[in-house]
């Protein structure tokens, strides 16, 4: 491939950390993608709360114990509900969720969790940046603080990598993309 480094979508063994691989993980109806490219990892939300224990046991069966960036588009429990299981079974460097909060169980986990190792919430802001490898993350909203409707909350995030785009948007509506 002349160099040309690929990307790996869904499928496919870690077996060129050059790669940039992207995996969606299967949680029914929720959101859970985990991100990899030379030895360093990202998850974007985890799925429900009954998705914890699988989203762990699948970045784990990846050799992954440390994620880089765990981030929580929204505080729904389609989103956050198995970060709490992450969180408690993996290391993790930074983990970022909006600025919006909510008092749901859900999302009190998660809060616990966080306690409990020690970490504290980092937030985006529209325009942030940030790498892991050669894959470049870039946050292209600011969160809408709305507590009658917490789709708006959604961190929209965009991946490039060697040409290639991905946009992850959580639940965002067209009043975040405007």
């Amino acid at each position: 491939m002349n160099g040309t480094k690929k990307i790996i979508i869904g499928t496919g063994d870690l077996d060129d950390k050059d790669n940039l691989y992207v995996y969606y993980i299967d949680v029914g109806q929720a959101d859970s993608i985990l991100i990899l490219n030379q030895n360093q990892s990202v998850l974007i939300d985890a799925g429900n709360n009954e998705d914890g224990d699988n989203v762990v046991e699948f970045i784990k069966s990846k050799g992954i114990n440390k994620l880089d960036y765990v981030i929580g588009t929204h505080p729904h429990e389609d989103h956050i509900g198995g970060m709490d299981n992450v969180i408690n079974n993996l290391d993790v460097d930074k983990i970022y969720l909006p600025k919006i909060q909510t008092n749901t169980k859900s999302y009190k986990d998660v809060l616990q969790a966080i306690q409990n190792k020690n970490k504290k919430i980092s937030l985006f802001n529209k325009g942030d940046k940030f790498k892991i490898g050669n894959a470049e993350f870039e946050v292209m909203t600011d969160s809408i603080l709305n507590k009658e409707n917490l789709n708006l909350s959604s961190n929209i995030i965009r991946l490039n990598f060697n040409g290639t785009s991905f946009l992850f948007t959580g639940d965002a509506e067209t009043e975040n993309e405007k």
